[in-house]
């Protein structure tokens, strides 16, 4: 497994809190740092050579500012330039990655979508976990990792990242199942609507408590939160995760169509960042 940590830096506020985040992962967890920098549009044209060299001149002074800055005791720390479509080059090195880090300049609701389409191409795209840094400072009033749970073998990956992290930070996780009713005109069902909402809800709790039922055994000390609310998932993921210091979730599976697509929920969690979040697969 990989020990090392890779942060796409650029010189927007948001990398700098990725950067900063990213090293403190990296110092308590043990792991190695690289940040990288990623000179983007070049086509081979007469002259660029002179401003290919100067771009890679400012991106390495900069790498090396952001590596001065959260250089700490026991701390190791790469960084390196590269060429070429920023997605592409940072999916490539997600390959020898236990995680990789960007950053978002999503400022919060009415702000617009959180960093475009080229953000969730880098999450989607990426062969290991992705945590993304919205730009906004967390409150000191945040607590808390927010999980989100369906069952799927995905959500248990992140489960066990957010359980992890919560033990690393010290917090609580906070487990949730979502369950939606069924769209279908009134009186439509054979069965009472207050008992047909009792047995979605007792057949989420049961799926809940299935899920996180080992995690007091890999984490003795952790203090577990397991909540079911009704709704529709990324909503109830992201009222929560805006008291959270981290919120997880899963991404599906890739497949050679689907290489550049997140599932619903984890892409419309990523629009409408809250806090700090993980897309785990």
């Amino acid at each position: 497994m990989s020990n090392k940590i890779i942060v796409g830096v650029t010189e927007d506020a948001d990398s700098r809190r990725a950067v900063e985040w990213a090293a403190a992962r990296a110092l308590t967890r043990r792991q190695r740092l690289e940040l990288i920098g990623v000179i983007g549009g070049a086509i081979g044209a007469v002259g660029e050579g002179e401003i290919l060299a100067a771009a890679r001149a400012s991106i390495e002074e900069m790498l090396a500012g952001e590596a001065r800055r959260v250089a700490a005791d026991g701390l190791t720390i790469s960084t390196r330039v590269e060429i070429g479509d920023p997605v592409a080059v940072l999916s490539e090195a997600s390959r020898d990655a236990a995680l990789l880090v960007i950053g978002s300049d999503y400022r919060g609701p009415g702000h617009g979508p959180a960093r475009g389409s080229r953000g969730i191409r880098i999450v989607a795209s990426a062969s290991c976990p992705v945590l993304v840094v919205p730009i906004s400072e967390p409150g000191d009033d945040r607590r808390g990792v927010v999980v989100g749970v369906d069952g799927s073998p995905v959500s248990e990956a992140a489960i066990a990242f957010a359980a992890d992290e919560a033990d690393r930070l010290g917090e609580p996780l906070i487990a949730v199942t979502v369950w939606t009713p069924l769209a279908a005109p009134r009186n439509s069902f054979m069965v009472n609507p207050a008992e047909y909402r009792a047995g979605m809800e007792h057949a989420a709790r049961e799926a809940l408590a299935l899920s996180v039922a080992g995690l007091r055994g890999r984490h003795p000390d952790l203090q577990l939160e397991e909540r079911v609310a009704e709704g529709y998932p990324s909503a109830v993921i992201n009222e929560l995760a805006a008291g959270a210091r981290l919120a997880v979730v899963g991404s599906h599976g890739r497949g050679a169509v689907r290489r550049f697509l997140l599932g619903s929920i984890s892409h419309e969690v990523l629009q409408r960042l809250a806090t700090v979040t993980a897309v785990v697969r």
